[in-house]
This record gives C-alpha cells, sequence and structure tokens, in this order.
C-alpha cells in the first residue's frame, strides 16, 4: 500500500459527551506531538453535564490539527471526521470538507439513534448529501464486544472503549506508532492495569481491521517533521502552560506560590494541576465561593507569597472588590481570567473575548492594573511567568487573559530550562529602611517597597482606605489622594513592555490587522493566506494591553487602513482610540463562542483590500 506524504491534516473526533472524544484526540494530538509535529486542537464539548443519550445537544466533539511545520489554528474544516453515532454525523458533518473522509460506527445508526438524532428517513447519507464511497463504516460496538469477550469486563465498561478502537483506526490512516498510544494508556491508567491492557487490546483491533479490512485502500498517510529543534517536548494545554508559569515565576523568585480559588469552566484545571505540586512549595485552597479566593491570595501577598487566584468573567465580577484591595495597597497579586461566553451563565464552555474592558475597568475607583492576553496555549506559560514578573518587580495586582479556547486546546512546547527564564526580583526594603520605612515610599519608576510582616523595623498598616503618601497614616486629604490615585498611575505606565511587533508586510502594507490573545494564530494564517495571493498585509497582535507599548501610536497610524478582529463587539477597538488620537479603524466582530474561521477572515480582509 501507498504511503503518501501530507503537509498536514486535520482530524475531529465526535461522539456523545461520554463515548471518549476527548481522550482519543489528546492521544492523538499527544503521539502526534511526541514525533515532533506541530499541533493545534480545539475541545468542543456540550455545557450539559449529562445530555441524554444520543441527543443532539449533547455531542462532544475534539478537533487536532497536525501539520510537519508549526500549525496555528485547529483548521477551518476538517480532512477526517470520526463520528461515533447519528447524533454526532448529524451536528459535526458542518465541520468537515466536502472531500473529508468520515468515519462511523454502523451499530449507533438504529432507527431509534435516527429518531434522536431528527433524521427523516433510514438514508441517513442520502439525507444529508454524502458520497457512500467516502464513509469507513464499521460495526464499531460489535467489534469492541467481540474483542473484550473474555476480559471479565461488564458491558458498561467494554462500551468505554470504543473511542479506542476509532483512535486506532485513525492511526492506523496516519501511520502512527501504536507504541506510543500504549505507553500513554499504560501511564494513564497506572492503577488500572486491566483496564489499560484492555484499551490497548482495543487500539490494536482498530487499526488492524483498518489495514486488513481495507487493503484495498489506495493509500495511508504520514505527516513527516520538517524542522526538529533539539529539547524535551509535550503535548500541552493552556490551563497546564499557566499553571507551569507560575510555578516556574515562583522558583526564579525565591517564593511560596499560593494559589486561592473555587471551581469554575473553564479555569479549574489550573487549580487541579497546581494541587498536584506540592512539592515545588505550591500552596493551594479550594475556597468557598471566588471572594474568598481572591481575598486569601492578596493575604498571601501581604504576608509575602506569590499570590495568585484563578477564574472566568462571573468570578471576575465577584472578585473586584478584594483586587481593588490589592490595587490600593499595591501587593503583588496575579489574577487569572479564563474568559469564557457570556454575560451571566451564558456559555460556560465555549469562547469569547468579551472581559477586556471589564479587566481594564472593572472596579471602582481610578484602579489601574496591568493587563497581559496569552496568544497560544504554550505562550500561556510565557504570559503567566511576565504576569508575575509584573507584579513582584512592580508592586501591583496584574490580570492575565485567557480563554476556552487556548486554555482547553493544546499544542507541541518545549519545555524551557530555568536559566533561559528572564530574573524576577521582588522589590523587597532595602536594609536601610530598617526603622525609617512606611508602606508608601518609592523608587524612581514610583514602585512602593515591599516590607513582609515579621521583618523587626519595618512595621506597617496597610488596607482599603486611603493613605497618606509620606507616613502611611489613613487620609481624607483631598491633594493627598490626587496625588496617590496619580502615582498608582503612572506607576503601571512606566511598566516596561516590549514593543508591538509588526508581521508580514511591515514596512509597505495596504492593510494592517490588528488583535489580542488568543485569535493570533487565526489573524497569522489570513495574513499569511493574502500575501500568497500578492496583497500587502501586515499584523500587529497585542499581547500587552495595559500599559500599552510604547510604539503604539507609531504603528496604528502608520497604514492607511487597519482592520481591529476581536471576539467581542469592538472593546479592543474602543480602548485603543481613547489612548491613541486619530485612530479610526474598521472593525470584525463576532461572539458565536466559536474561534475565528481563516476562511471568513481571509474573504473579509479581502473586500477591505478591494475597497477604495
Amino acid at each position: 500500500m501507498e504511503v503518501k506524504e501530507l503537509e498536514q491534516v486535520v482530524v475531529r473526533f465526535s461522539g456523545d459527551s461520554g463515548d471518549g472524544m476527548q481522550l482519543a484526540g489528546n492521544i492523538f494530538s499527544t503521539v502526534s506531538a511526541t514525533v515532533g509535529n506541530g499541533i493545534s486542537t480545539f475541545p468542543d464539548y456540550p455545557a450539559d453535564i449529562r445530555a441524554p443519550q444520543g441527543s443532539l445537544t449533547g455531542v462532544s466533539g475534539f478537533q487536532v490539527h497536525i501539520g510537519a511545520g508549526k500549525v496555528y489554528t485547529p483548521g477551518d474544516r476538517c480532512d477526517v471526521l470520526v463520528a461515533m453515532n447519528a447524533a454526532a454525523l448529524k451536528t459535526q458533518y458542518r465541520y468537515a470538507k466536502p472531500q473529508a473522509t468520515i468515519i462511523i460506527d454502523t451499530d449507533s445508526f438504529g432507527p431509534n439513534d435516527l429518531k434522536k438524532a431528527q433524521f427523516d428517513s433510514d438514508d441517513y447519507l442520502l439525507e444529508m448529501g454524502i458520497d457512500p464511497d467516502r464513509v469507513v463504516a464499521c460495526p464499531i460496538t460489535k467489534m469492541v464486544k467481540d474483542c473484550l469477550a473474555d476480559s471479565g469486563m461488564d458491558n458498561k465498561s467494554i462500551l468505554k472503549c470504543r473511542n479506542m478502537f476509532a483512535l486506532g483506526l485513525v492511526c492506523w490512516l496516519f501511520n502512527r506508532d501504536l507504541s506510543l498510544v500504549e505507553n500513554f494508556l499504560r501511564e494513564k491508567f497506572a492503577r488500572k492495569p486491566q483496564l489499560a491492557e484492555a484499551n490497548i487490546k482495543v487500539v490494536n483491533a482498530g487499526y488492524n481491521y483498518g489495514e486488513n479490512t481495507h487493503s484495498s485502500t489506495p493509500a495511508t498517510y504520514r505527516i513527516e517533521t520538517k524542522e526538529k529543534v533539539a529539547g524535551r517536548y509535550m503535548d500541552i494545554t493552556g490551563n497546564k502552560a499557566t499553571a507551569y508559569g507560575l510555578i516556574a515565576a515562583a522558583e526564579k523568585a525565591g517564593l511560596k506560590l499560593y494559589l486561592g480559588s473555587y471551581p469554575i469552566t473553564p479555569a479549574t484545571d489550573i487549580l487541579h494541576e497546581l494541587a498536584k505540586h506540592k512539592s515545588c512549595g505550591v500552596i493551594t485552597v479550594q475556597c468557598e465561593d471566588e471572594i474568598s479566593g481572591c481575598a486569601s491570595a492578596v493575604g498571601a501577598a501581604f504576608a509575602g507569597a506569590l499570590g495568585v487566584t484563578s477564574t472566568s468573567g462571573p468570578g471576575l465580577c465577584l472578585k473586584s472588590e478584594a483586587i481593588n484591595l490589592a490595587v490600593i495597597d499595591e501587593l503583588p497579586l496575579v489574577v487569572i481570567d479564563v474568559q469564557r461566553g457570556g454575560p451571566s451563565t451564558g456559555l460556560p464552555t465555549k469562547s469569547e473575548q468579551t472581559d477586556l474592558l471589564q479587566a481594564l475597568y472593572g472596579r471602582n475607583g481610578e484602579s489601574p492594573m496591568p493587563v497581559i492576553a496569552a496568544t497560544s496555549p504554550t505562550n500561556c506559560f510565557d504570559a503567566a511567568y511576565m504576569a508575575c514578573k509584573i507584579a513582584l518587580e512592580h508592586m501591583t495586582p496584574v490580570i492575565l487573559l485567557t480563554d476556552a479556547f487556548i486554555a482547553n486546546g493544546s499544542a507541541a512546547w518545549r519545555l524551557p530550562k530555568m536559566d533561559e527564564l528572564p530574573d524576577i526580583h521582588p522589590h523587597y526594603a532595602p536594609a536601610e529602611q530598617k526603622y525609617k520605612y512606611t508602606p508608601y515610599k518609592r523608587d524612581d519608576d514610583d514602585v512602593r517597597y515591599w516590607a513582609v510582616p515579621g521583618q523587626e523595623g519595618f512595621t506597617h498598616i496597610l488596607g482599603g482606605l486611603e493613605k497618606d503618601g509620606e507616613t502611611g497614616a489613613i487620609s481624607t486629604e483631598p491633594e493627598n489622594h490626587d496625588k496617590m490615585d496619580r502615582l498608582r498611575y503612572s506607576k503601571v505606565q512606566k511598566i516596561p513592555v516590549p514593543d508591538l511587533e509588526v508581521e508580514g508586510d511591515k514596512d509597505d502594507a495596504d492593510l494592517l490587522i490588528v488583535g489580542f490573545g488568543s485569535t493570533y494564530g487565526h489573524l497569522y494564517s489570513a495574513m499569511e493566506e493574502l500575501r500568497k495571493q500578492g496583497y500587502k498585509v501586515a499584523l500587529a497582535q497585542f499581547q500587552y494591553i495595559n500599559p500599552l507599548p510604547r510604539n503604539t501610536k507609531d504603528v496604528l497610524l502608520k497604514y492607511k487602513k487597519v482592520v481591529v478582529a476581536e471576539q467581542n463587539l469592538g472593546q479592543l477597538a474602543a480602548y485603543l482610540r481613547i489612548r491613541v488620537d486619530g485612530f479610526k479603524p474598521y472593525k470584525f466582530n463576532q461572539v458565536k463562542g466559536q474561534p475565528f474561521q481563516t476562511g471568513e477572515l481571509t474573504s473579509t480582509f479581502l473586500k477591505l483590500l478591494e475597497n477604495d
């Protein structure tokens, strides 16, 4: 059988939320990352705790884009669609390319299954306009039962292994080494070796089914890695990368890491991950609510630790009062907001960028805070690390914005070495201030000095009431309050951040695309597609939003046409217009709870280029 080499491929696993599609997709992406492929994943799961089996609302999907080189997005549409039941085919087929290969479990397409999926006839392929020649139809449920008939497992447990058969079939199609899958399963189910071996047996059965039953298939496929950089790699999600960035920063600063958090989708995995690392000096507390989670982190910061709290949009609302306490006390606190669809409970499992203005202004009084936005799952590590560095060196709470797309998505990540990371120097009060220390003594950058409680000669009081800038005593003097507000503001504005980088045709672009945070991959891909078509296009993606990079005005006013693309109704565009006089951009806005589609971006930007 011929093995064809591909540059890239997109695979989407789909089925009931209990069918293990997230696990199958995770294993396939991990195996791909292990061999050096570029990957980008998009878990797309329902908000229902447990939707009725076979229902349209209960379908869970996992899309992975694999490439020979760097991959920037999970792909607009898939080349291979795995549909474990009729509802999955009905809801997920729209994400497949017209020529996509479709793998289905025919045992889950009975009359009752088709009725639940709201098909009008038994000929579901004809009804959906699907060419039967593109469908790999196999009785997965029956074959898994036969495979594990002698395992001693009950029927429910056996059925949970169906996802591994589909995984094996996909591994055959793309010539994946099953030993990597087997190692993954043995490690995941280390405490249940019987379950691990059952899953391994089913994976091999799926692989062998493809190899033997479909031997007449013209070709299978392989994706060879083009560029390999030496190092240790892993497939990492944004939430895990965020947790690792926090641990690394605490280690570099020589501090204990404290996380006070309350579980909330899609941020909870940060709490789960940090709770595993007590050996690194990490302290985690699952608090009774969002308010106490943040308040306890403020207390930890006052006590001399690196205080962190994690949440999503609804929790950020609740934390605002405690965050304001950190603002007026000028304590090093890191607040992680994994954005999701709102308002209110909104779309808990979907992704948006709709908390930007809340992060910038969602507190009472003049309460300036640095705001950083991570651009990818792997960048979550760097963004979290830099958020900690800014908080500790400039004595300020910092908000780190990620979102459900990059928090749950994953990419291949090369583990950094500690000596490669920037140094972090907490802004401690110098010894010469002993017995002379007051809490708002500042350096030339308006940063106050940090004295940890218990240090002899550094006794002080902080609190929510305004303090005199010289003595630290409570003050209601108008001039002092005006001075303190301006000092807190200027301190944030003086924080050095990298210049705004422009990619693409930065010197002569006819269109500058502007975005922030997690849309980077899609906007970059759209820019590159337009450049391939002969157009002059550039991209400026904001990661540091407050303070803005020093060259922001020069960049934004340099180009004739600028479009700001964001997953909200124009929050970044409005903020930039406040900060940059004369800036009047075009806008591209969506709040669908789904990532951008590169094709849609390309066609929209093309119209702007062609419209004089």
